[in-house]
């Protein structure tokens, strides 16, 4: 299971104001914290506007470098600040995100330019597919354009979008249908989400998260953007993991529990 770093967001408020006063002593400590609890990429949204958005990547992704080697999962939907941001990255990152929507097509030859990972959402110019038959067919869509640039399957990181169950009690089993339905006509895709989203809008949510991202992960989930300080959910990674035979001589789980990856 591999884990996007979610908390270098500038939707966040504190982080918003950190990317605003230039507050690099904030920055680096959520990229070292996050970077030390096992996330595998750091997300660097900054946020802002059109006119400043590169100089605010630039900026997120010097500071994330200057205290880790991790990679930089690189979000945005602005394909001219991703060209000039991208450059800037000292490792190979991923790019979050590619979509069907024509804008964000624009931004699949410099995912192929760089031969790096992508987010690749399940939505075009009509919005979030309603069913399940829908997300497929925006995927095989999305799968010809990437294909056609020479941009390999197991690159791609579809994010079938979870929406909150607040307001569909069928949330759930849509996401968790539509994974299993691109595992069976792609297989060799990877698949994640943004973790929190399924929960927004009602209490308790970290309860609702972590059994969510066990029943993604049996329906084939290998990824998610979640926060990794969350040891409850790391903790519920490991022993799914385990449960669902994927963990070879329980070793991950084992090393987890010696290194105190677990709460008592």
């Amino acid at each position: 299971m591999k884990i996007i770093g979610e908390k270098i967001n500038g939707t966040r408020k504190r982080v918003a104001q950190a990317i605003q006063d230039r507050d690099s002593e904030f920055i680096q400590d959520l990229a070292r914290s996050q970077a030390e609890a096992g996330a595998d990429w750091l997300d660097a949204n900054a946020g802002t506007s059109p006119s400043r958005e590169a100089d605010d990547l630039i900026w997120l992704i010097e500071n994330i470098q200057a205290v880790t080697d991790k990679p930089i999962c690189i979000d945005t939907a602005n394909e001219k600040a991703l060209e000039i941001a991208i450059r800037a990255v000292k490792k190979t990152p991923m790019v979050n995100s590619i979509s069907g929507e024509p804008h964000r097509l624009a931004m699949i030859p410099i995912v192929a330019e760089n031969k790096c990972p992508a987010v690749a959402l399940a939505l075009d110019e009509q919005g979030v597919p309603k069913t399940v038959d829908d997300r497929l067919r925006v995927v095989g869509n999305l799968l010809k354009e990437t294909r056609k640039a020479g941009i390999e399957d197991d690159q791609l990181y579809f994010d079938p979008l979870a929406m909150t169950i607040a307001t569909n009690i069928e949330s759930g089993n849509i996401f968790f249908d539509s994974i299993r339905a691109i595992r069976k006509e792609y297989p060799k895709v990877h698949i994640t989400c943004g973790l929190s989203n399924i929960s927004f809008g009602l209490p308790a949510r970290a309860h609702i998260n972590r059994v969510f991202m066990s029943l993604a992960m049996q329906a084939g989930l290998d990824c998610a953007i979640m926060d990794p300080n969350d040891r409850d959910l790391r903790s519920a990674i490991y022993c799914t993991e385990l449960l669902l035979g994927l963990d070879r001589h329980c070793l991950r789980y084992t090393r987890a529990f010696r290194a105190g990856a677990f709460n008592k």
